[in-house]
């Protein structure tokens, strides 16, 4: 009994060394007008520099229940050319990571005009992270394990890339990026610890209705893990309506993964995929917007009932050039 229990640890522990070693995670928080946060190539896409922070917190009835802060800013540098930076802060029980990720992009127009939108941009991003692993409470009083040091809090700092390509034509977008290209040794985990985290995103959407009553946008958002062939994929439906204090807008995303796990469900055996479902409200005040998500997991088997929680607040500023004539809420 001893050994299937600790066989269990293992596998549970590989599982979340490999998602909280591998940078910021994809969540749902792109659709908070944050596109930026997960593909490097729409530094500067807009006709604004934009700031975004958000907070995200799941579980709230659980102690040291995961919680990811993030700080990103991206602009125009010239005609051309876009930068930006994300700070993040993630934490995870005793697992924690931070960084600091900074990224170039460059943008080739190929419109007749300054009005149409047909936007091919290339963007590069190298982050430098550290892990932690705190150790300090793990061996109770006369216990003993060679692999667990007991008394230290365990740090390793990493550098990696991201690279990607955005295409923004009048009201359709599509991107594409390789996250974690370089395979990066790490030592915090011993031999459980994977040096390959890289992730394949691939997304697009498109944004049609009146502009003068309803704006819709459905899009989709596809991941595959490289190491372990996981993959994911997420249906979004986002709904813009213009006010006299600026937009309101709000949103449907449902992410099911493709690749499930068994569990005795008392009478047998069954098996479950990963899937939850996070509906999105926002606003925009002129340059000010805010944004709230809240995800809820579902499925027989689950940590907890509560959801997953999360803030964004951003400002646009710089706003030089005149807006495309598109339907283009993440340009315009």
């Amino acid at each position: 009994m001893y050994s299937k229990i600790k066989i269990f640890i293992v596998l549970f522990l590989i599982s979340s060394y490999s998602h909280s070693q591998e940078g910021i995670a994809v969540y749902s928080d792109y659709l908070s007008d944050n596109y930026y946060l997960i593909h490097p190539s729409m530094a500067g896409a807009a006709n604004c520099a934009k700031v975004r922070l958000t907070s995200r917190k799941q579980w709230f009835g659980q102690d040291d229940a995961p919680a990811l802060q993030t700080l990103s800013f991206n602009g125009r540098i010239s005609e051309k050319a876009g930068a930006g930076i994300i700070i993040f802060n993630d934490k995870n029980g005793y697992h924690s990571q931070k960084g600091v990720k900074v990224s170039y992009a460059y943008h080739l127009m190929f419109s007749r005009d300054e009005i149409d939108l047909n936007q091919l941009s290339f963007g590069i991003s190298g982050g430098l992270i550290q892990s932690q692993l705190d150790e300090t409470s793990f061996r109770q009083s006369g216990s003993f394990d060679p692999i667990i040091n007991g008394t230290i809090v365990q740090k390793d700092s990493y550098f990696n890339v991201d690279i990607g390509a955005s295409y923004n034509f009048l009201d359709f977008y599509a991107h594409g990026t390789v996250k974690n290209v370089i395979e990066t040794r790490r030592d915090i985990y011993t031999e459980y610890e994977s040096d390959n985290l890289r992730k394949y995103l691939l997304s697009a959407g498109y944004v049609f209705g009146d502009k003068n009553r309803v704006l819709f946008e459905p899009s989709v958002l596809f991941q595959v893990v490289e190491k372990t062939q996981e993959k994911t994929f997420d249906l979004n439906l986002k709904a813009y309506k213009n006010m006299d204090f600026g937009t309101l807008w709000g949103g449907l995303s449902y992410r099911r993964s493709l690749d499930g796990a068994q569990y005795s469900n008392g009478s047998g055996v069954s098996s479950q995929k990963l899937q939850y479902i996070t509906p999105i409200v926002g606003a925009n005040f002129k340059n000010v917007m805010f944004a709230y998500t809240y995800s809820h997991v579902t499925g027989a088997v689950k940590f907890d009932n509560g959801g997953y929680h999360q803030i964004t607040l951003g400002i646009n500023l710089f706003c030089k050039r005149e807006k495309y004539e598109c339907n283009c809420p993440a340009i315009n």
